[in-house]
């Protein structure tokens, strides 16, 4: 058997990304995910073209190049549900909860200012970084598109980066709350840009219809934004300030083509028409922890857990949080639920990682391809280092990546069948070149805005 070789890497490089080769992932701890195949202490994946053709333990391939897997933990990529990718690059600037420079008045400051250049590298930034911390699937929720030309900037983005991800369409920071988003866009862009392109899908990223810092959506707009979403058959999604669900229900605004964002402040009433309609709900355990003083409420996992409300898990900002660890999500919801209650209601590993990854594949309805290592599947698989000190001596795999993992031990990141990332490094993609141009973008938006942070200067 023959590794992967750098001369296939380099050709990768040539062309842009990395091309679908056909190997074999030997000897790793095999977290499937997938119930009828279960865990495999030394198990092999064989991928071809994209798809994992075989799952087992001593796969017969000969002559198919290998990976080696020993001393790695084999798991499904992780699915993100929510992410605000156009703001990456703002962490320069946003500075916690602070009035002047606070996540919230610099991205209402500054977005209104970004070009799809800046809306461009800042998403590579963050698609850079959450690679890195072994995301696989991204949603991208653009609650800055401009112009049709900030559109086509973030899904040149997602597009050049190789990732799978969902682009939900939105409206532009501070345009107006009385006028609803740009319909015949969005029209646009599921008829010619997504280009029958099978990593990316379609959405739409609705305002909130009750109060928020970025101002209440009257309801006849939401309305009528659903209205046009619907006709096209895409999915909708939106945050659930406090309230929100009530007067979502009223209205006939729920369903199961809708994901909520953020599960705080849920009445009990509230979590049975969420159940009742099929909603989804991702929740952003980091950014939640940070902002509950703000947002009047606890981490709701448990409580909708009991009312059987699909749930997932994703990063929101990577300005507001200041990374894009998803190994952080997982424990930060751990340690609100434990928080909440102690050891009466255990939160197994086995079940957070399931939220990390096929849970996130049946929220953005994509289960069918991801979220598990299965036969058929794509092959969106990562493999975690298990010698390194801080996550070493590995008896129980679920256990160490939920309580111990870093994104500095994931070791290869596969998405679709290309080889993004192997042994800690970018295989095709300039990791320096993003940064440069990262902060390039912000150092001019902030002298656009007359910022005078040293951290957008220097």
């Amino acid at each position: 058997m023959r590794p992967i070789e750098q001369s296939s890497r380099a050709a990768g490089r040539a062309n842009g990304l990395p091309p679908r080769d056909e190997f074999v992932i030997r000897g790793g701890y095999l977290l499937t995910m997938d119930e009828s195949l279960g865990d495999l202490a030394c198990g092999d994946v064989h991928v071809r073209d994209g798809a994992i053709v075989a799952v087992g333990t001593a796969l017969h391939a000969p002559g198919v190049p290998q990976v080696d897997g020993r001393d790695m933990i084999v798991m499904p990529g992780f699915i993100d549900t929510h992410w605000h990718l156009w703001n990456s690059s703002l962490r320069a600037l946003v500075r916690g909860d602070d009035p002047e420079h606070g996540y919230f008045p610099v991205t209402l400051r500054l977005g209104p200012l970004f070009t799809p250049e800046d809306a461009y590298r800042s998403l590579r930034l963050g698609l850079t970084e959450g690679l890195a911390s072994g995301i696989t699937t991204v949603h991208d929720w653009s609650h800055n598109t401009r112009t049709p030309e900030h559109a086509d900037a973030e899904l040149r983005a997602l597009r050049d980066m190789g990732v799978r991800a969902r682009f939900s369409y939105g409206w532009g920071q501070e345009r107006p709350l009385d006028r609803a988003m740009d319909l015949d866009d969005l029209a646009r862009v599921q008829r010619e840009a997504m280009n029958g392109d099978e990593l990316l899908t379609l959405g739409a990223a609705v305002r909130t219809p009750v109060d928020n810092p970025r101002g209440s959506v009257p309801v006849g707009v939401v309305k009528a934004e659903y209205e046009g979403i619907r006709a096209l058959d895409l999915p909708i999604t939106m945050h659930a300030r406090p309230g929100v669900v009530s007067v979502l229900d009223r209205h006939g605004l729920l369903g199961p083509d809708v994901q909520l964002v953020h599960p705080q402040g849920i009445s009990p009433d509230e979590r049975r028409a969420l159940a009742a309609n099929g909603t989804t709900v991702t929740c952003s355990p980091v950014i939640e922890l940070l902002y509950a003083q703000a947002t009047r409420g606890e981490i709701q996992f448990h409580e909708l857990e009991e009312h059987c409300v699909q749930q997932s898990l994703s990063v929101d900002s990577s300005a507001a949080s200041a990374n894009a660890d998803f190994f952080s999500c997982m424990r930060a919801l751990l340690w609100s639920h434990k928080q909440r209650f102690g050891s009466r209601v255990p939160l197994p590993p086995r079940r957070l990682l399931e939220l990390a990854t096929l849970d996130g594949a049946r929220d953005l309805g994509i289960a069918d391809r991801v979220g598990s290592i299965t036969p058929g599947k794509r092959a969106d698989i990562v493999l975690v280092r298990t010698t390194d000190p801080n996550i070493a001596p590995v008896v129980d795999a679920a256990h160490a990546l939920v309580y111990s993992a870093q994104p500095s031990n994931v070791d290869t990141v596969i998405v679709d069948g290309r080889i993004l990332v192997r042994g800690g490094q970018f295989t095709a993609l300039d990791s320096e070149e993003v940064v440069r141009e990262a902060a390039e973008s912000v150092r001019m938006l902030a002298a656009r805005a007359g910022e005078s942070r040293s951290a957008a200067t220097h």
